[in-house]
């Protein structure tokens, strides 16, 4: 199998390939972590896009259990099913729904399987998917039968550290935290979503937006993705470098600051700060 270097549209640091290709290559959980904005779902879709592989996507939320990640079995529609005397209802197999996992074990060639936002789920949610994601199989108690997977799947998951994992858990894993893009890695990224930008304007942008992240206190700082959204507003508005080359981040908010700041505190705050330092020039 390939190694996976990045794509034309993902800019991975030498080591986040090292993790990457050490997961596959020891075939184990990756678990990705970061700040939000970092690309670490994008990451799971691009190294299908890169591998030439089918992805399997399972989005995880404060209800979801591992169960469902394997197969439900419609109980309700069986028994509804014998009440109207229906044919089917002698075989088990048609009430069975398999889950994310099932069909990633089921599947005729490796595919990639992005278990995102892990931490999202109750704090048992991982612990349940240990022998499963550890051997690559589970009994379905219904068909009485064990469900292996044919192709070890690529497993990709990702974690916004709201809360902490089991031990047991990260044990089985390895694990990548994505750290926050320099200015130079910024620079690629730009280059990667901008053919062709003016270079002064880029320069100035990404200068301001270090900046805005340098504040301290902020909820949340800016991400890569606001950076890039705000980036197509100013291109939209037709800046020009020139028109961001003396901008002072603690003397006036940045144009279009609601892509940057998604939160009442943290405009509040950077307003705050320039007032402040506006009453100390003078």
């Amino acid at each position: 199998m390939q190694n996976f270097q990045g794509t034309d549209k993902y800019i991975a640091t030498k080591e986040l390939q090292i993790a990457v290709n050490a997961a596959i290559h020891l075939k184990k959980p990756l678990l990705v972590k970061g700040e939000p904005g970092t690309g670490k779902t994008l990451l799971a879709h691009e190294i299908a896009e890169a591998l030439n592989k089918r992805i399997i996507t399972w989005h995880v939320k404060s209800t979801t259990t591992a169960q469902q990640g394997l197969y439900e079995y419609d109980a309700v529609s069986r028994l509804r099913d014998s009440q109207l005397g229906d044919q089917n209802v002698n075989e088990i197999a048609n009430y069975i729904k398999p889950g994310k996992l099932w069909e990633a074990f089921d599947s005729d060639e490796t595919v990639v399987l992005l278990i995102d936002e892990i931490d999202k789920a109750d704090i048992e949610f991982p612990n349940d998917l240990l022998l499963e994601l550890d051997k690559m199989e589970f009994y379905c108690y219904e068909l009485q039968k064990t469900i292996k997977a044919k192709n070890r799947p690529i497993v990709i998951i990702t974690s916004n550290n709201e809360k902490e994992l089991p031990d047991a858990f990260l044990r089985r894993c390895l694990f990548h935290y994505i750290r926050f893009p320099d200015k130079e890695t910024m620079q690629r990224i730009v280059d990667v979503h901008f053919y062709g930008i003016q270079q002064e304007l880029v320069d100035n942008a990404i200068k301001i937006f270090f900046d805005l992240r340098d504040i301290k206190g902020l909820k949340k700082r800016p991400s890569t993705s606001e950076m890039i959204d705000w980036l197509k507003l100013l291109l939209m508005e037709k800046l020009q470098g020139t028109d961001l080359e003396s901008f002072n981040i603690l003397e006036e908010l940045p144009p279009h600051t609601h892509a940057l700041l998604k939160n009442e505190q943290d405009l509040e705050a950077l307003e705050d700060l320039i007032k402040y330092q506006g009453k100390r020039r003078y």
